[in-house]
């Protein structure tokens, strides 16, 4: 025999199960949405250098889109603060942002000393230590390699002429905070 009351029942059993399916399906479908609005998998923001030269910074993901401005050398840091497919949107040291080609960045920590004090020159140190033995002192904005950082203290290799205006490459450390390429806190190695 056939009982009415049993359909209401079952109305709301398939709604139970439409909800518990929208919610397992919802579990698959977001990470895959997660992972395309970051098609690399790699965390951001991160910071990069530029791998070749020149290298044309655009303003939209794409070769159809006009050109912002070109870096003409190559190890230029970066940031990378967003991607879509295989374009970066990478943010410069003054803070303009635009589009580069991932084949043209590379993973290699470059930066900038950033004076912190008043002079504008930033102490290259023989060791992790504000008494180590000065190495060098770099002006403000020069460009450094970055090799590791341990969260207080990063080992850099710089090159360029001292005021003598003789070539060189002096390796040490500076304090993190006074670098622009590193997060602060950031380790690495």
């Amino acid at each position: 025999m056939f009982d009415d009351t049993s359909r209401p029942l079952a109305g709301a059993a398939r709604k139970t199960l439409l909800l518990l399916v929208l919610v397992l399906l919802a579990g698959f479908v977001a990470p895959a949405f997660a992972q395309s609005a970051n098609p690399s998998g790699l965390p951001l923001p991160r910071f990069a250098s530029t791998r070749s030269e020149p290298i044309n910074v655009r303003v939209g993901p794409g070769q159809k889109y006009d050109i912002a401005w070109t870096y003409m050398q190559a190890g230029i840091p970066v940031e990378i603060i967003q991607e879509f497919d295989t374009w970066r949107k990478i943010r410069d040291v003054d803070g303009d942002e635009g589009w580069i080609h991932q084949n043209l960045l590379t993973g290699t920590r470059m930066g900038y000393a950033t004076a912190l004090v008043g002079n504008g020159e930033i102490a290259l140190r023989a060791g992790k230590s504000d008494e180590a033995g000065l190495r060098a002192r770099l002006p403000s904005g020069f460009k450094v390699t970055i090799k590791q950082c341990d969260g207080e203290w990063c080992e850099v290799s710089a090159s360029g002429k001292d005021e003598h205006q003789r070539s060189g490459t002096y390796s040490g450390f500076l304090r993190q905070e006074e670098l622009w390429g590193v997060y602060p806190d950031e380790d690495f190695d």
